[in-house]
């Protein structure tokens, strides 16, 4: 796991622990449904954390006879978990507990303490939001949007973070809102609908990264960018002749299995083809030091269709 990635959710585990330890509180002193389903969605948000620390650790393991590529999947596995955590402890919990005090509604206490602790979360969900922020700036190209670079990163743990810290800081403002509606016009049914809007955010949030956390599980290709490096410095080999087709795998974030099939000049005995398969294998990794498993497969292109 980079620098940056550990940084980003480590400043999210202590500003979500917090938060979700003082809307707690803020719960036994005001009743509040809205409160109650931001403290959960923080409980979650903690939980989700710790997970993305664990699935780092784990795919750092060496790989071995049961698993020779390595464990670099872990981190999309515990990502995916993290989707269903935010999806069910989250989203399903504050619908509940907004449904529930719909139908069976009752006043809000201490408004100012409910408003006074949401302020503060607010502040320290900005915090972490900042740091996940400034973060993955370092590795989002400047002319790719925020969107853009939640759906295509390789890496799991920044966008996680982004959308879990966007997810808190609307979720805390519907709950305010929520709780000063109820103050103001004496109708409790006003938090419990700001309880509601929590949990429709969360259980979106959570389908958003199922999706994307699924396809990175099953194994999606390399981007377009590195696809082009790869072939381009199989092409540039002396040997080669052409490149018939190029197959890419993501065996983790930083991990990539390259497979090529090459065309090389049919001049060249065994030893300078063994040689020139080696110098291909050199220069794909010179070009993208991700690819830690490569298979260069020697062929004569045939016919369309006949690869």
């Amino acid at each position: 796991m980079q620098q940056g990635s550990k940084k980003a959710i480590v400043a999210a585990l202590v500003a979500n622990f917090g938060i979700a330890i003082a809307k707690s509180v803020g719960f036994v002193l005001t009743r509040s449904a809205g409160m109650l389903a931001e403290a959960g969605h923080s409980l979650a948000d903690t939980s989700n954390q710790a997970l993305l620390l664990l699935g780092g650790r784990r795919a750092a393991r060496e790989a071995d006879e049961t698993h020779p590529f390595g464990y670099g999947r872990e981190r999309y596995f515990w990502a995916f978990v993290v989707a269903l955590v935010l999806f069910s402890m989250g989203g399903l919990f504050a619908l509940y507990e907004g449904i529930e005090k719909l139908r069976h509604p009752h006043a809000t206490e201490s408004l100012a303490i409910a408003i006074g602790i949401l302020i503060v979360a607010i502040i320290l969900e900005t915090f972490s939001l900042r740091t996940a922020v400034r973060e993955a700036n370092h590795v989002k190209p400047a002319d790719v949007s925020w969107w853009r670079f939640i759906r295509t990163s390789k890496s799991p743990e920044l966008p996680v973070v982004l959308l879990e810290d966007v997810g808190a800081e609307i979720g805390l403002f519907l709950a305010l809102i929520g709780v000063s509606l109820a103050a103001a016009t004496g109708d409790p049914r006003w938090d419990a609908v700001g309880s509601i809007a929590i949990g429709i955010l969360l259980v979106a949030i959570g389908i958003v990264l199922a999706i994307e956390t699924k396809g990175l599980l099953l194994g999606e290709t390399a981007s377009q960018d590195v696809i082009a490096a790869i072939s381009a410095s199989i092409s540039a080999q002396p040997e080669v002749t052409s490149l018939i087709h190029c197959r890419t795998q993501h065996m983790g974030p930083d991990e990539l299995l390259v497979g090529a099939k090459v065309e090389f000049k049919r001049e060249l005995d065994f030893a300078e083809l063994a040689a020139a398969v080696d110098r291909v294998e050199g220069a794909i990794r010179e070009a993208v030091p991700s690819a830690v498993t490569i298979y260069v497969e020697p062929d004569l292109r045939r016919a369309a269709g006949g690869e």
